[in-house]
This record gives C-alpha cells, structure tokens and sequence, in this order.
C-alpha cells in the first residue's frame, strides 16, 4: 500500500528541538474544514460542552491532513494533543486539523493566533465545527459484539469516529471486514504510531484515517515516518541502461543472502553495489533454474561491504540488514515497494566482479559489482532476454556488450544518507 503526504511545509531540526516555521496569522483566516475527530481515554466518556461561534462562516473540508494512497479513499490523520511541541512538530509536517474537549477553548485560541490550522470540538456523542455544525459521529465500542451491532449506515453523518475502548480485545482486520463496503469516512483513535499502522493497513485497505492521540513529539515524528516511506511507493525510480565492460572472477568472500517476509515477482530485486552512486538492479531468485528450486523470497545480494536501497532514500550495508528491517523491492520498470527483511545470512562463497559504462555516454563512468558466482544469481536487464519473457540474465552468462539496469545516485553518503561532498572511490 502507498501513503502520500500533501505537504510542501519546511521544518527545521535541531538536535531533537523543533523550531516552528510556519508565519504568525495577521488576521482570522476563514477556513474550510473537513475534519473527523474524537477522544479517547480508557472509560473516559466524552465532554459536552457550549457551542461556541465565530464571525466568519465556516464550512467543512479537508486540506494539508489528507494522505491519498493507492488502494481505496484518502487517508485522513488528525492530531489530538495538549503538548505544545507535539502540535508545532506536527504542522511543521502538514498536518494541521487539531480536537479540543470543551475546556481547552483558550489553549485552541491561542494556538490559533500563532498556527494555521483546522479546530474542533467534541460535544457528547458529536465532533462539531466552531460553528456548532456536526461533522462527525463518534461510537464508543469495546466488545466484538457492540462491533457486530453497530449500524454506521443508520447514522445522517457522513463521518464516522470510532473510540476503541479495549482495542486489543477487537483485530483490526475484524473491523475493516466488519466495515467493507460501507461508504462512510471511518477513523479510529489511535494511541501510538504501530496502533496508527495497524488501522490504516489491516486486510491491505484499512480504515479511512486515523487520530492520533498523544502528548509525545516522538509519536508524531514517527507517523510522519511512516507516511514517507509509505509514499516512496507511489514514486517511479529512474534507472538507467549500462553496457557490461568487464567480468571477472575475484576469488572467495563473505556474501549475504537477504530473504524478505514478502514473495517478488519476476523482474523484481534488490538495489545494490559496490558505489551507493550507482546500484545495479539484482534478480531475485523467483525464477526456475535446473540447479535449484526457486525462493522468490531471497536476493543473493551480494558481499558484506555492498550498499543496498532502503526506504527514506538511504542505503545501508548488506551487513547491517536485520531481521524485521525494511528495503525497497525495485522491478524492471522502476516501480518499488517495501519489504520486511526476514532473514539475512552470510555464507564464504566464490564472487565475481561485474563492472559497466552508461550506454549513452562516450567517457569512462564506470560502475561495479561484487556478486557471488552462481548461475541463481542475475542481474535485471532493459529488455527480456529471450521468447521466454525473462528479464534477467545470470551472472554466470555475462559477456561485454549486455545491458543491465542501474540506478544512478549522488555520490556522498554518510550514514547511508545522501550528503554534497566532494569524493571519490575506486
């Protein structure tokens, strides 16, 4: 599944101190609004409270808290919280709908004054707009049997806010199956970023969107995290075609297998070289052979010291992967996914070096891979190989003059994280 945030909002880090960077309102906005929200605490009933009105009139929409994915409607993230830094953290990364309870109207005041943001208030069973206008409908539920006799569709909101009391006691999978096909908005409150996740992707789909509900910048930080990585799938990699120039037996080393909790198709692999600059597309090995059954769970990715694309544009060494650490799964086409590393083992094996040049340029750029030396192990390349469909050709039957499939990057990493440096490496 892929999470995109509409955000264009900058941030600055210091250390683990969020400055705000969003401008001091000279006047009062009038705001579109189209917000869900809640409260939850355990056995914590909802407040009611006055309706309270403002000169302006307000209607109900949703802006920068939207995050389309692929599959199904757009997901909806609401902040609640009464920590300061939660909520500057928060706007910083475009997220900008905010709840209040009745008695925190001065807090919402004034974090108004110095923050665009989207406000709302819970009024017994009802989340209201400033206005006293009803934008959603909130359901407490806290045994699987008030899920099976809830009746949403009865409801005259559109939206709908579910309080899980006890969450644990009800699967998210079982609320989504409970839920499919409705065509309400349903959000669920959410205590910390893993309760956010399993909302949001249970049976693939999920719910509509979530509240997230706490006073820790950490949290935040986090379900933005999520939401990045998530988005990258959404995006199509470029890669570029390079000749083979060079093949060559290199003797023993210490390779990595990376087997991942997911199965890869055909054309499908791992980003990885001996450069973080450019990383050539590895086959898994989902494909038959006369050698060995197919594990269309494992890359035979390649020696310890070789980078690997992982999630937020980074990479990492293959010998840093961990079990339940996740990589991006490229195919030949550019389009990627994560993937949870399941097991990662290091095996004395015979290696091979494979060294290209960027098709369409004349000078010398030359890019290299160590791989081990196995008719299972192949590169991707720009076009199938033969009437059989394959795309890949084994390292084993690569001559100078084939093409492979690269991705070309910038050439300073720290810490797997791309940096502008001056370098050079051999």
């Amino acid at each position: 599944m892929a999470l995109s945030l509409v955000s264009s909002v900058s941030y600055i880090k210091s250390s683990y101190q969020f400055h705000c960077c969003f401008s001091l309102r000279k006047e009062r906005l009038e705001l579109d609004r189209l917000l869900l929200w809640s409260s939850h605490k355990k056995n914590h009933k909802l407040i009611r409270f006055s309706k309270r009105t403002f000169s302006q009139k307000l209607a109900v929409k949703m802006s920068a808290s939207t995050l389309p994915m692929n599959l199904g409607k757009a997901k909806k993230v609401w902040i609640w919280t009464e920590c300061k830094e939660a909520m500057t953290v928060a706007v910083e990364r475009g997220w900008n709908t905010f709840i209040f309870s009745s008695d925190n109207r001065e807090l919402s005041n004034e974090w108004s004054s110095i923050a665009l943001m989207d406000t709302l208030f819970i009024e017994e069973d009802q989340v209201v707009d400033s206005m006293g206008n009803v934008v959603a409908s909130v359901f407490e539920v806290s045994t699987p049997e008030e899920l099976r006799n809830l009746k949403i569709e009865n409801d005259q909101a559109e939206n709908i806010v579910l309080d899980f009391l006890d969450w644990k006691s009800i699967p998210a999978e079982n609320l989504v199956a409970a839920l499919q096909g409705s065509e309400k908005t349903v959000l669920a409150i959410s205590n910390t970023p893993s309760e956010a996740k399993l909302f949001l992707e249970a049976l693939e789909h999920g719910l509509s969107g979530i509240i997230l509900k706490s006073e820790d910048v950490k949290a935040v930080l986090d379900l933005k995290e999520y939401f990045d990585k998530r988005n990258e799938e959404s995006d199509t990699l470029s890669l570029t075609e390079a000749t083979i120039t060079r093949v060559q037996m290199v003797g023993m080393g210490d390779r990595v297998c990376v087997d991942l909790c997911s199965l890869m198709r055909p054309g499908e692999g791992l980003l990885v070289g001996s450069f973080a600059r450019g990383l050539f597309l590895v086959h898994s090995e989902c494909l038959e052979s006369n050698y060995i059954e197919s594990r269309p769970f494992r890359v035979n990715a390649g020696p310890v010291h070789a980078y690997v694309a992982v999630p937020g544009g980074k990479t990492c060494y293959l010998s840093e992967l961990r079990t339940g650490r996740e990589v991006i799964v490229v195919d030949q086409k550019g389009k990627q996914r994560t993937a949870v590393v399941g097991r990662v083992k290091i095996e004395k094996r015979p290696l091979i070096l494979v060294e290209v040049k960027l098709s369409a340029k004349e000078e010398e750029t030359v890019f290299s891979i160590i791989l081990q030396n196995a008719e299972t192990v192949a590169l991707v390349t720009p076009h199938q190989v033969n009437s059989s469909g394959k795309t890949a050709v084994p390292v084993t039957s690569l001559k100078p003059g084939d093409q492979v499939l690269i991705r070309l990057q910038g050439g300073a990493r720290h810490t797997g994280i791309e940096i502008q440096e001056f370098i050079v490496e051999n």
